[in-house]
Formats: structure tokens, sequence, C-alpha cells
């Protein structure tokens, strides 16, 4: 199949999930929800947070010095230096799940060490900082400190066990990367390529910038109000770098960089939305195959098992950005825990089914299990201590 058929497929596909007319339906409960975080996952998702993000990973992947990364990230890259990096870039951009995954999966094509690369994994969607306002402002101080502690500790943490659990295999692929990763001569100047990347992940961030909760700090609604015309600017300054800097050659090969991404994993997000939604509901009623009163019944009190489902559950859903914290008001209100209510904040905004099978084609079932597990376990742990204190 051609590139363009492909392209065409996806697009149908996309066009479908956008116009699903599922007020005229009349399925199963499960089904139903699975459909509908389908067309929500299309409304509020591919435009404006994906779309962007294939295209910054396509940048990295083309326009980013292979050295540069390899010096700040690689694998030889001193941990004092990687390490900070990769969780203060996933800091500032501030993205879900989904939205990582194009960023992780360009700066591991580069080259960046697998401890530096899940470290930034981990925490883009984890280390939110309007989420972890909002998380102290509804579900009280405590919670949200906790949880911003938790984030960035865990984001060091498992980068760290990631690179000592596969050092070997992280040899190895250190010692094959001039083989298999081409080399960019960039024609810029620093200042020029920063403002061309500033442009990028300041449209990515202010699109998606989401309302703040009533009492939050007035910079937050004054931002939400002009996030439009922030975008705007961010999208003119990227136009004026496209048309001063950059050869047309290379916008055709920026063009299909970003488009590897989006055809590696945008059907695999979609197929995961779809088994996420039809398991544990979608984003309104949550009616999955998975009745609530399971979930309430299970993550009640502070037990290891409590917390452990929590994380779990949590590692298997999907949350959008900021999404989580009326989720966790809901379930506390009903009886959970504040021990499992942290481990599912821990883990649920990093990782998802979605995501999950992305990573897997990335990094190889065995890492992405081990990844997985780490970000599981370590939020059962932090909920139970945290349950115990509290």
């Amino acid at each position: 199949m051609t590139e363009r058929y492909k392209f065409l497929l996806i697009l149908i596909l996309f066009v479908l999930a956008w116009f699903l007319p599922l007020e005229q339906l009349t399925l199963y409960a499960p089904l139903m929800e699975a459909l509908q975080l389908v067309k929500w996952y299309a409304h509020e998702h591919v435009l404006l947070c994906l779309i962007p993000a294939f295209f910054i990973a396509g940048a990295i992947g083309l326009f980013v010095s292979q050295g540069a990364v390899i010096q700040y990230l690689g694998p030889h890259a001193r941990k004092l230096v990687a390490y900070p990096v990769a969780a203060a870039s996933g800091t500032v951009l501030a993205v879900c799940s989904c939205t990582v995954l194009p960023l992780f999966a360009g700066i591991h094509k580069r080259g960046a060490g697998l401890g530096p690369a899940t470290a930034f994994l981990y925490s883009g969607p984890a280390i939110n900082v309007l989420a972890i306002v909002l998380t102290a402002h509804v579900l009280g101080f405590e919670l949200g400190v906790a949880r911003a502690v938790g984030a960035i500790v865990f984001s060091v943490v498992i980068g760290l066990l990631m690179h000592l659990i596969f050092r070997r295999t992280e040899g190895q692929r250190v010692t094959d990367a001039p083989l298999s990763m081409p080399t960019t001569t960039i024609g810029r100047k620093p200042w020029q390529s920063l403002l061309f990347f500033s442009a990028l992940i300041g449209i990515l961030i202010f699109a998606n910038w989401s309302r703040p909760e009533e009492g939050a700090n007035g910079i937050w609604f004054l931002l939400f109000e002009s996030r439009w015309l922030i975008t705007g600017s961010f999208s003119l300054l990227l136009l004026l770098t496209l048309w001063r800097w950059f050869k047309r050659e290379e916008l055709k090969d920026w063009t299909m960089e970003s488009w590897g991404f989006a055809r590696q994993i945008l059907p695999l997000l979609f197929a995961g939305v779809l088994v996420a939604g039809f398991l544990l509901g979608g984003p309104e009623n949550g009616r999955g195959i998975i009745p609530d009163g399971w979930i309430e019944s299970l993550v009640g009190g502070n037990t290891l098992a409590a917390n452990f489902f929590a994380s779990l559950a949590g590692a298997l859903m999907y949350f959008a950005t900021l999404t989580e914290v009326p989720i966790l008001e809901g379930l506390l209100n009903a009886g959970m825990g504040k021990g499992p209510a942290l481990a599912l904040l821990l883990a649920g905004p990093a990782v998802s089914l979605p995501n999950m099978l992305v990573i897997r084609t990335v990094l190889g079932t065995r890492q992405t299990l081990v990844f997985i597990g780490l970000v599981v376990i370590l939020s059962t742990l932090a909920g139970y201590i945290y349950g115990w204190l509290f």
C-alpha cells in the first residue's frame, strides 16, 4: 500500500470517528461508550494535540543535531545533566500520555539514552504544573504536594532504573547507532532554531490550554481567554521562521518525517482508545463493561491491594490533561481512600492503554512491560505510604 493510500485510509477513519452519529444508534452500552470515547478523542485531541506533536517530533528527528541530543540526553551524558533536562523538558510541554508519544519517539530516534528518554516519557504527562495546582485546589493541598513530589521523583527514578535494568541492551544500541541513525547538517544559527521550536511548542501548549476551575488564580483565566491570540502569534512566528530560514526541500522532508510518526502512532492510539472505552467507559458516563461499583469497592481504605488496583486501573484508563481531577473528586466522594487516589494520580496521567501500544513499537515488548511495571509498583508504594501518613 502506497503512502498516499495509507494517508487516505487514516483520513477516512478520522472523518468517520469525527462524525459518528451516536445519537441515532442504540448499541450495547460498553460498545456505545467505546464509540463515544473515540469520537470525543477525535474532537478533542487529534487536530490540536497530536498533529502539532507530530510536527514537533518530525522537527526533532530532522532538524535537531544528533550530537546535541547525545550530549545532553545520550547514554553517556552526565546523569546530573541528562535526567533534570529530560524531566524539565516534559514539564514545559505539559502534554497528555498520548501527545507525549511522538515527542518521545523523536528524541529516542535521535540517540537519547533509554533512561533520559523514559524519564521524559513519564514527566511529560505526569508533571503538569496546571494539573498539580488544580489537584491542590480541588482535592486538597496535601494531595497536590504529594502528586508534585511523587511525579518529579518518579521521572528520575524510573529513568535510572530503566537504564540499570537494560544497560547491556542500551550498550548494544549505542554500538549500532552510527549505522542506523543518519547525521543531519543544520544550516541555521542556534537562536533561529530556538525561535522555530519555541513557535511549535507555543502552538501545542496554548491551543490546548484548558479552562481553569472556578476560584483559580486570575492569571490562568487571562491565559485561557487569550489562548487563541497567543496561539495565532506563535503561528505567525512559525510562518516567519519557515519563510526566512527553511528551504522548500527541507519543508518537504519535514512533512514526510512527521507523517512517518503519524502513520505509526495514530492507528494504535485509536485502537487503544476503543478498547479502553469498552472496558472502562467514555469521558462522561463511564459505563464500560467493568462496573463503576467494582472500582469504588476495590479502592476504599489503604491496603496494598487497594493501592495496587487503583494504580493498575489508572494505568489502563486514558486521562486527557486535567480530566483526572474531577474523576478523582467523584471517586473520593464515593469512598475512595486518599492513598489509592494518589496512586491513580501518579500512574493514570502518565500511561494508558493506547500509550502502551505505541511505546511497544518504540521500545519493544520487554522494555515496555518493565516501564509500565515500574510506574504501577512505584505508584502503589507511594499511595500506600501517603495513605498511612495522612
